[in-house]
Protein backbone atom coordinates (compact mmCIF):
# COMPACT_ATOMS: atom_id res chain seq x y z
CA UNK A 1 0.00 0.00 0.00
CA UNK A 2 1.27 3.49 -0.85
CA UNK A 3 0.06 5.34 2.28
CA UNK A 4 2.11 7.84 4.33
CA UNK A 5 5.05 7.95 1.96
CA UNK A 6 7.87 10.42 2.23
CA UNK A 7 9.22 10.52 -1.32
CA UNK A 8 12.33 12.34 -2.40
CA UNK A 9 11.21 15.56 -4.04
CA UNK A 10 13.43 15.04 -7.09
CA UNK A 11 12.25 11.51 -7.90
CA UNK A 12 10.12 12.30 -10.93
CA UNK A 13 12.71 14.69 -12.33
CA UNK A 14 15.33 11.99 -11.96
CA UNK A 15 13.01 9.51 -13.66
CA UNK A 16 12.76 11.75 -16.72
CA UNK A 17 16.55 12.01 -16.88
CA UNK A 18 16.84 8.25 -16.45
CA UNK A 19 14.50 7.57 -19.35
CA UNK A 20 16.46 9.94 -21.56
CA UNK A 21 19.65 8.06 -20.80
CA UNK A 22 18.37 4.53 -21.36
CA UNK A 23 16.71 5.41 -24.63
CA UNK A 24 19.66 7.45 -25.89
CA UNK A 25 17.26 9.61 -27.82
CA UNK A 26 14.73 12.34 -27.30
CA UNK A 27 11.37 10.63 -27.66
CA UNK A 28 9.38 13.57 -28.98
CA UNK A 29 5.66 13.36 -29.60
CA UNK A 30 4.94 11.36 -32.72
CA UNK A 31 2.26 9.09 -34.14
CA UNK A 32 2.04 6.05 -31.86
CA UNK A 33 -0.07 3.40 -33.57
CA UNK A 34 0.11 0.15 -31.60
CA UNK A 35 -0.74 -3.39 -32.59
CA UNK A 36 -1.01 -5.48 -29.41
CA UNK A 37 1.26 -8.49 -28.95
CA UNK A 38 -1.48 -10.82 -27.74
CA UNK A 39 -5.23 -11.07 -27.05
CA UNK A 40 -6.57 -9.50 -23.89
CA UNK A 41 -9.29 -11.00 -21.70
CA UNK A 42 -10.12 -8.28 -19.21
CA UNK A 43 -11.16 -10.67 -16.42
CA UNK A 44 -7.72 -12.31 -16.57
CA UNK A 45 -5.67 -9.23 -17.41
CA UNK A 46 -7.04 -6.38 -15.28
CA UNK A 47 -7.20 -6.50 -11.50
CA UNK A 48 -7.43 -3.97 -8.68
CA UNK A 49 -5.71 -3.31 -5.37
CA UNK A 50 -7.99 -3.48 -2.33
CA UNK A 51 -7.96 -3.21 1.47
CA UNK A 52 -11.24 -4.88 2.42
CA UNK A 53 -10.15 -5.36 6.04
CA UNK A 54 -9.99 -1.56 6.49
CA UNK A 55 -13.78 -1.35 6.17
CA UNK A 56 -16.91 -2.68 7.90
CA UNK A 57 -18.29 -5.84 6.32
CA UNK A 58 -21.28 -4.07 4.80
CA UNK A 59 -18.97 -1.64 3.03
CA UNK A 60 -16.53 -4.19 1.66
CA UNK A 61 -19.38 -6.38 0.47
CA UNK A 62 -20.60 -3.35 -1.45
CA UNK A 63 -17.09 -2.86 -2.89
CA UNK A 64 -17.04 -6.48 -4.00
CA UNK A 65 -20.44 -6.09 -5.65
CA UNK A 66 -19.11 -3.10 -7.60
CA UNK A 67 -16.14 -5.17 -8.75
CA UNK A 68 -18.54 -7.83 -10.01
CA UNK A 69 -20.29 -5.08 -12.01
CA UNK A 70 -17.05 -4.69 -13.95
CA UNK A 71 -16.80 -8.47 -14.38
CA UNK A 72 -13.29 -8.44 -12.89
CA UNK A 73 -11.90 -11.08 -10.54
CA UNK A 74 -8.24 -10.40 -9.65
CA UNK A 75 -7.58 -8.51 -6.40
CA UNK A 76 -4.22 -7.60 -4.89
CA UNK A 77 -4.68 -7.40 -1.13
CA UNK A 78 -2.57 -5.10 1.04
CA UNK A 79 -1.00 -7.17 3.83
CA UNK A 80 0.81 -4.98 6.33
CA UNK A 81 2.78 -7.47 8.41
CA UNK A 82 2.89 -5.19 11.47
CA UNK A 83 -0.92 -5.07 11.50
CA UNK A 84 -1.72 -8.63 10.52
CA UNK A 85 0.71 -10.34 12.91
CA UNK A 86 1.44 -8.04 15.83
CA UNK A 87 3.09 -10.93 17.70
CA UNK A 88 4.16 -14.37 16.43
CA UNK A 89 1.03 -16.32 15.60
CA UNK A 90 -1.34 -13.52 16.71
CA UNK A 91 -3.44 -12.71 13.67
CA UNK A 92 -5.85 -9.88 12.85
CA UNK A 93 -9.48 -11.12 12.94
CA UNK A 94 -10.92 -8.56 10.47
CA UNK A 95 -8.53 -9.83 7.80
CA UNK A 96 -9.66 -13.41 8.35
CA UNK A 97 -13.30 -12.34 8.01
CA UNK A 98 -12.66 -10.38 4.80
CA UNK A 99 -10.71 -13.19 3.16
CA UNK A 100 -13.54 -15.61 3.88
CA UNK A 101 -15.99 -13.34 2.04
CA UNK A 102 -13.50 -12.92 -0.82
CA UNK A 103 -13.41 -16.69 -1.22
CA UNK A 104 -17.21 -16.87 -1.20
CA UNK A 105 -17.28 -14.24 -3.94
CA UNK A 106 -14.73 -16.28 -5.94
CA UNK A 107 -12.14 -13.54 -6.33
CA UNK A 108 -8.60 -14.46 -7.31
CA UNK A 109 -6.32 -12.96 -4.66
CA UNK A 110 -2.69 -11.90 -4.63
CA UNK A 111 -1.21 -11.21 -1.20
CA UNK A 112 1.85 -9.09 -0.54
CA UNK A 113 3.47 -9.17 2.89
CA UNK A 114 5.40 -6.01 3.66
CA UNK A 115 6.52 -3.81 6.56
CA UNK A 116 8.30 -5.51 9.44
CA UNK A 117 6.22 -6.77 12.36
CA UNK A 118 7.18 -5.43 15.83
CA UNK A 119 8.90 -8.67 16.80
CA UNK A 120 10.97 -8.75 13.58
CA UNK A 121 12.02 -5.19 12.76
CA UNK A 122 15.64 -4.11 12.53
CA UNK A 123 14.68 -0.49 13.28
CA UNK A 124 16.55 1.35 16.03
CA UNK A 125 14.39 1.61 19.13
CA UNK A 126 14.32 5.39 18.76
CA UNK A 127 13.05 5.33 15.15
CA UNK A 128 9.45 6.45 14.53
CA UNK A 129 9.43 4.21 11.44
CA UNK A 130 9.54 0.78 13.08
CA UNK A 131 7.79 -1.06 10.25
CA UNK A 132 9.74 0.65 7.45
CA UNK A 133 12.95 -1.23 8.18
CA UNK A 134 13.66 -4.74 6.88
CA UNK A 135 13.49 -7.66 9.31
CA UNK A 136 16.46 -8.26 11.60
CA UNK A 137 16.48 -11.90 10.49
CA UNK A 138 15.21 -12.92 7.05
CA UNK A 139 14.02 -16.24 8.45
CA UNK A 140 11.46 -14.43 10.64
CA UNK A 141 9.90 -12.97 7.51
CA UNK A 142 10.14 -16.16 5.49
CA UNK A 143 8.50 -18.31 8.14
CA UNK A 144 5.71 -15.80 8.66
CA UNK A 145 5.11 -15.60 4.92
CA UNK A 146 4.92 -19.38 4.68
CA UNK A 147 2.47 -19.42 7.58
CA UNK A 148 0.28 -16.85 5.82
CA UNK A 149 0.33 -19.00 2.66
CA UNK A 150 -0.90 -21.91 4.76
CA UNK A 151 -3.48 -19.82 6.61
CA UNK A 152 -5.02 -18.44 3.39
CA UNK A 153 -4.83 -21.30 0.87
CA UNK A 154 -7.40 -19.62 -1.37
CA UNK A 155 -4.86 -16.95 -2.35
CA UNK A 156 -3.59 -17.57 -5.87
CA UNK A 157 -0.16 -15.91 -5.60
CA UNK A 158 2.12 -14.18 -3.11
CA UNK A 159 4.38 -11.19 -3.44
CA UNK A 160 7.56 -10.82 -1.39
CA UNK A 161 7.63 -7.30 0.17
CA UNK A 162 6.57 -4.03 -1.48
CA UNK A 163 8.65 -1.32 -3.18
CA UNK A 164 12.02 -2.09 -1.54
CA UNK A 165 13.69 0.18 -4.09
CA UNK A 166 12.39 3.24 -2.19
CA UNK A 167 13.90 4.27 1.16
CA UNK A 168 10.49 4.73 2.87
CA UNK A 169 9.92 0.97 2.44
CA UNK A 170 13.47 -0.20 3.15
CA UNK A 171 15.18 2.11 5.62
CA UNK A 172 17.66 3.60 6.04
CA UNK A 173 18.09 3.27 2.26
CA UNK A 174 17.36 0.81 -0.52
CA UNK A 175 19.76 -2.14 -0.65
CA UNK A 176 19.54 -4.57 -3.59
CA UNK A 177 21.88 -7.07 -1.90
CA UNK A 178 19.78 -7.15 1.26
CA UNK A 179 16.51 -7.47 -0.64
CA UNK A 180 17.99 -10.21 -2.84
CA UNK A 181 18.90 -12.13 0.33
CA UNK A 182 15.37 -11.74 1.73
CA UNK A 183 13.88 -12.78 -1.60
CA UNK A 184 16.06 -15.90 -1.81
CA UNK A 185 15.28 -16.99 1.74
CA UNK A 186 11.54 -16.43 1.31
CA UNK A 187 11.39 -18.34 -1.99
CA UNK A 188 13.30 -21.32 -0.59
CA UNK A 189 11.24 -21.39 2.62
CA UNK A 190 7.82 -21.10 0.97
CA UNK A 191 8.58 -23.61 -1.78
CA UNK A 192 9.65 -26.25 0.70
CA UNK A 193 6.07 -26.26 1.97
CA UNK A 194 4.15 -25.03 -1.08
CA UNK A 195 6.16 -25.90 -4.20
CA UNK A 196 3.42 -24.99 -6.67
CA UNK A 197 2.30 -21.63 -5.24
CA UNK A 198 3.15 -18.78 -7.67
CA UNK A 199 5.50 -16.17 -6.15
CA UNK A 200 6.31 -12.62 -7.25
CA UNK A 201 9.11 -10.20 -6.63
CA UNK A 202 8.09 -7.14 -4.67
CA UNK A 203 6.33 -4.61 -6.83
CA UNK A 204 9.16 -2.16 -7.55
CA UNK A 205 8.11 1.49 -7.48
CA UNK A 206 8.10 3.20 -10.86
CA UNK A 207 10.42 1.18 -13.13
CA UNK A 208 12.50 -0.05 -10.14
CA UNK A 209 14.89 2.93 -9.96
CA UNK A 210 16.92 3.27 -6.76
CA UNK A 211 17.02 6.99 -5.80
CA UNK A 212 20.23 6.90 -3.76
CA UNK A 213 22.04 4.69 -6.27
CA UNK A 214 22.07 6.89 -9.32
CA UNK A 215 18.57 5.72 -10.36
CA UNK A 216 19.95 2.31 -11.37
CA UNK A 217 17.28 -0.38 -11.68
CA UNK A 218 16.81 -2.81 -8.81
CA UNK A 219 15.32 -5.31 -11.25
CA UNK A 220 18.59 -5.21 -13.21
CA UNK A 221 20.54 -5.80 -9.99
CA UNK A 222 18.33 -8.76 -9.16
CA UNK A 223 18.81 -10.23 -12.63
CA UNK A 224 22.56 -10.02 -12.10
CA UNK A 225 22.07 -11.98 -8.86
CA UNK A 226 20.19 -14.80 -10.59
CA UNK A 227 16.56 -13.65 -10.47
CA UNK A 228 15.69 -15.55 -13.64
CA UNK A 229 16.67 -18.84 -11.98
CA UNK A 230 13.97 -18.47 -9.29
CA UNK A 231 10.99 -18.90 -11.64
CA UNK A 232 9.30 -15.82 -10.19
CA UNK A 233 6.85 -13.34 -11.65
CA UNK A 234 8.61 -9.97 -11.98
CA UNK A 235 6.59 -6.95 -10.85
CA UNK A 236 6.86 -3.18 -10.90
CA UNK A 237 4.63 -0.11 -10.53
CA UNK A 238 4.82 2.13 -13.62
CA UNK A 239 3.53 5.37 -12.13
CA UNK A 240 4.14 8.45 -14.28
CA UNK A 241 2.92 12.04 -14.24
CA UNK A 242 0.77 11.60 -17.36
CA UNK A 243 -0.57 8.45 -19.01
CA UNK A 244 1.97 8.61 -21.83
CA UNK A 245 4.93 10.28 -20.20
CA UNK A 246 6.50 12.15 -17.32
CA UNK A 247 7.05 15.26 -19.42
CA UNK A 248 4.52 16.72 -21.84
CA UNK A 249 5.50 16.49 -25.49
CA UNK A 250 7.42 13.26 -25.04
CA UNK A 251 6.55 9.59 -25.47
CA UNK A 252 8.64 7.91 -22.79
CA UNK A 253 6.13 5.52 -21.21
CA UNK A 254 5.79 3.12 -24.15
CA UNK A 255 9.51 3.15 -24.86
CA UNK A 256 10.51 2.66 -21.22
CA UNK A 257 8.13 -0.27 -20.77
CA UNK A 258 9.55 -1.86 -23.91
CA UNK A 259 13.08 -1.34 -22.59
CA UNK A 260 12.39 -2.78 -19.13
CA UNK A 261 10.16 -5.66 -20.23
CA UNK A 262 12.44 -6.52 -23.12
CA UNK A 263 15.36 -6.75 -20.70
CA UNK A 264 13.39 -9.00 -18.35
CA UNK A 265 12.16 -11.28 -21.15
CA UNK A 266 15.65 -11.44 -22.61
CA UNK A 267 16.97 -12.86 -19.35
CA UNK A 268 14.27 -15.53 -19.20
CA UNK A 269 11.51 -13.94 -17.07
CA UNK A 270 8.28 -15.64 -18.13
CA UNK A 271 5.68 -13.33 -16.55
CA UNK A 272 5.66 -9.58 -15.87
CA UNK A 273 2.93 -7.94 -13.80
CA UNK A 274 2.30 -4.28 -13.10
CA UNK A 275 0.95 -4.65 -9.57
CA UNK A 276 0.15 -0.95 -9.07
CA UNK A 277 -0.65 1.96 -11.36
CA UNK A 278 -3.15 4.78 -11.26
CA UNK A 279 -3.83 8.41 -10.32
CA UNK A 280 -5.34 10.14 -7.32
CA UNK A 281 -8.32 12.47 -7.55
CA UNK A 282 -7.23 14.36 -4.41
CA UNK A 283 -7.79 18.12 -4.11
CA UNK A 284 -4.54 19.07 -2.39
CA UNK A 285 -2.30 20.27 -0.90
CA UNK A 286 -0.04 19.03 -3.69
CA UNK A 287 1.92 15.88 -2.87
CA UNK A 288 4.09 14.84 -5.84
CA UNK A 289 1.24 14.13 -8.27
CA UNK A 290 -0.38 17.12 -9.94
CA UNK A 291 -3.96 17.83 -8.90
CA UNK A 292 -6.20 16.47 -11.68
CA UNK A 293 -9.54 15.95 -9.92
CA UNK A 294 -12.10 13.21 -10.50
CA UNK A 295 -12.47 13.92 -14.24
CA UNK A 296 -8.70 13.86 -14.76
CA UNK A 297 -8.46 10.58 -12.88
CA UNK A 298 -11.03 8.99 -15.20
CA UNK A 299 -9.35 10.39 -18.32
CA UNK A 300 -5.81 9.35 -17.33
CA UNK A 301 -6.90 5.87 -16.26
CA UNK A 302 -8.52 5.00 -19.59
CA UNK A 303 -5.62 6.32 -21.68
CA UNK A 304 -3.10 4.34 -19.63
CA UNK A 305 -5.25 1.20 -19.72
CA UNK A 306 -5.36 1.40 -23.51
CA UNK A 307 -1.56 1.61 -23.68
CA UNK A 308 -0.88 -1.13 -21.15
CA UNK A 309 -3.29 -3.52 -22.86
CA UNK A 310 -1.12 -3.35 -25.97
CA UNK A 311 2.25 -3.72 -24.22
CA UNK A 312 4.05 -6.74 -22.85
CA UNK A 313 2.32 -7.22 -19.49
CA UNK A 314 0.75 -10.48 -18.41
CA UNK A 315 -1.43 -8.88 -15.73
CA UNK A 316 -1.98 -5.37 -14.33
CA UNK A 317 -3.56 -4.12 -11.09
CA UNK A 318 -5.13 -0.69 -10.87
CA UNK A 319 -4.54 1.20 -7.62
CA UNK A 320 -7.14 1.36 -6.07
CA UNK A 321 -10.62 -0.16 -5.77
CA UNK A 322 -11.72 2.23 -3.02
CA UNK A 323 -10.73 5.56 -1.56
CA UNK A 324 -9.09 5.27 1.87
CA UNK A 325 -9.53 7.04 5.18
CA UNK A 326 -7.10 9.16 7.18
CA UNK A 327 -4.76 6.21 7.75
CA UNK A 328 -3.45 7.11 4.29
CA UNK A 329 -1.83 10.36 3.20
CA UNK A 330 -4.02 13.05 1.65
CA UNK A 331 -3.04 12.00 -1.85
CA UNK A 332 -3.28 8.28 -1.20
CA UNK A 333 -6.80 8.64 0.19
CA UNK A 334 -8.23 9.36 -3.28
CA UNK A 335 -6.96 6.72 -5.73
CA UNK A 336 -10.21 4.73 -5.62
CA UNK A 337 -12.66 3.75 -8.31
CA UNK A 338 -15.17 4.06 -5.47
CA UNK A 339 -15.60 6.56 -2.66
CA UNK A 340 -15.45 5.61 1.03
CA UNK A 341 -19.10 4.55 0.97
CA UNK A 342 -18.62 2.22 -1.98
CA UNK A 343 -20.30 4.57 -4.45
CA UNK A 344 -18.91 4.92 -8.00
CA UNK A 345 -16.63 7.83 -8.85
CA UNK A 346 -16.41 9.07 -12.45
CA UNK A 347 -13.45 6.74 -13.08
CA UNK A 348 -15.59 3.71 -12.19
CA UNK A 349 -18.34 4.74 -14.58
CA UNK A 350 -15.85 5.49 -17.34
CA UNK A 351 -14.17 2.10 -16.91
CA UNK A 352 -17.55 0.36 -16.93
CA UNK A 353 -18.47 2.16 -20.18
CA UNK A 354 -15.10 1.24 -21.67
CA UNK A 355 -15.45 -2.46 -20.84
CA UNK A 356 -19.02 -2.56 -22.16
CA UNK A 357 -17.90 -1.24 -25.56
CA UNK A 358 -14.82 -3.44 -25.87
CA UNK A 359 -16.52 -6.63 -24.73
CA UNK A 360 -14.79 -9.23 -22.55
CA UNK A 361 -12.11 -10.25 -25.07
CA UNK A 362 -10.12 -8.46 -27.75
CA UNK A 363 -7.85 -9.85 -30.47
CA UNK A 364 -4.87 -7.94 -31.93
CA UNK A 365 -5.56 -6.24 -35.25
CA UNK A 366 -3.46 -4.47 -37.83
CA UNK A 367 -3.77 -0.67 -37.58
CA UNK A 368 -6.18 0.70 -40.18
CA UNK A 369 -4.99 2.78 -43.11
CA UNK A 370 -4.83 6.40 -42.04
CA UNK A 371 -5.14 8.90 -44.87
CA UNK A 372 -4.33 11.70 -42.45
CA UNK A 373 -3.44 11.88 -38.75
CA UNK A 374 -2.33 14.48 -36.22
CA UNK A 375 1.30 13.99 -35.29
CA UNK A 376 0.47 13.36 -31.62
CA UNK A 377 -2.02 10.56 -32.33
CA UNK A 378 -2.15 7.57 -30.00
CA UNK A 379 -4.09 4.56 -31.23
CA UNK A 380 -4.45 0.87 -30.41
CA UNK A 381 -6.06 -1.54 -32.87
CA UNK A 382 -8.22 -4.52 -31.92
CA UNK A 383 -10.87 -6.91 -33.18
CA UNK A 384 -13.82 -7.49 -30.84
CA UNK A 385 -15.36 -10.86 -30.05
CA UNK A 386 -18.18 -10.13 -32.51
CA UNK A 387 -15.66 -9.61 -35.33
CA UNK A 388 -15.97 -5.82 -35.48
CA UNK A 389 -12.90 -3.62 -35.59
CA UNK A 390 -12.19 -1.41 -32.59
CA UNK A 391 -9.78 1.50 -32.46
CA UNK A 392 -8.77 3.22 -29.22
CA UNK A 393 -7.60 6.72 -30.10
CA UNK A 394 -6.78 10.16 -28.70
CA UNK A 395 -4.76 13.26 -29.54
CA UNK A 396 -3.60 16.08 -27.27
CA UNK A 397 -4.22 18.59 -30.06
CA UNK A 398 -7.65 17.08 -30.82
CA UNK A 399 -6.96 16.85 -34.52
CA UNK A 400 -8.86 14.89 -37.15
CA UNK A 401 -8.27 11.28 -38.12
CA UNK A 402 -8.99 10.17 -41.71
CA UNK A 403 -9.55 6.43 -42.23
CA UNK A 404 -9.50 5.05 -45.77
CA UNK A 405 -12.16 2.58 -46.79
CA UNK A 406 -14.39 2.93 -43.72
CA UNK A 407 -17.90 3.95 -44.70
CA UNK A 408 -19.63 3.97 -41.32
CA UNK A 409 -18.61 3.59 -37.70
CA UNK A 410 -19.84 4.29 -34.21
CA UNK A 411 -17.77 6.59 -32.02
CA UNK A 412 -18.02 6.04 -28.25
CA UNK A 413 -16.92 8.44 -25.55
CA UNK A 414 -16.56 6.31 -22.39
CA UNK A 415 -15.93 9.32 -20.15
CA UNK A 416 -19.37 10.66 -20.96
CA UNK A 417 -21.16 7.44 -21.85
CA UNK A 418 -22.20 8.77 -25.27
CA UNK A 419 -22.11 7.34 -28.79
CA UNK A 420 -22.37 8.82 -32.27
CA UNK A 421 -22.81 7.23 -35.71
CA UNK A 422 -20.32 8.57 -38.26
CA UNK A 423 -20.57 8.20 -42.04
CA UNK A 424 -17.68 8.45 -44.46
CA UNK A 425 -17.46 10.85 -47.35
CA UNK A 426 -15.25 10.63 -50.42
CA UNK A 427 -13.92 7.19 -49.51
CA UNK A 428 -12.72 8.14 -46.02
CA UNK A 429 -14.22 8.44 -42.57
CA UNK A 430 -13.27 11.59 -40.69
CA UNK A 431 -13.11 11.29 -36.90
CA UNK A 432 -12.81 14.30 -34.63
CA UNK A 433 -10.34 13.30 -31.94
CA UNK A 434 -10.17 14.49 -28.35
CA UNK A 435 -7.35 14.63 -25.79
CA UNK A 436 -9.32 11.92 -23.96
CA UNK A 437 -9.76 8.36 -25.19
CA UNK A 438 -12.53 7.52 -27.66
CA UNK A 439 -13.49 4.13 -29.09
CA UNK A 440 -14.30 3.73 -32.76
CA UNK A 441 -16.14 0.53 -33.84
CA UNK A 442 -16.91 -0.59 -37.39
CA UNK A 443 -17.55 -3.73 -39.47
Amino acid sequence: MRSKRVFLSALLVALVLFVAVILSRNAEAEVTSLKPDRPVVWKDFLGVNAQFHFFPEATYRKQMARLHELDLQWVRIAMHWALLESAPGRYYPPFDAATKVMAEEKFKAVGFLSGSAPFATSAPVSSPYQDSFPPKDNRLYSESLANFVERYPQFDAWQIWNEPNLPPFWRPKEDPDAYAALLHDAVVTVRKRFPDKPLLTAGMAYFSQMPTRGMNLMLKSLLEKGLADYNLIAAYHPYTEYPETNELGKNDFVETVRYVNGGLRGEGIKQIWATEWGWSSYSGPKEMQAIIGVSGQADYTLRRLALMSALDFDRIFLFNLSDLDARASVRDQSYGLLDLNGEPKPVFNALKNFLKVTGPRLEPAEPPKFAQTPRDLYSVSWTRGDGKKLLMAWSATAGKLHLDGVRQATLYDPLRGTEQVLKGEGGALVVGLKPSLQLLVWD
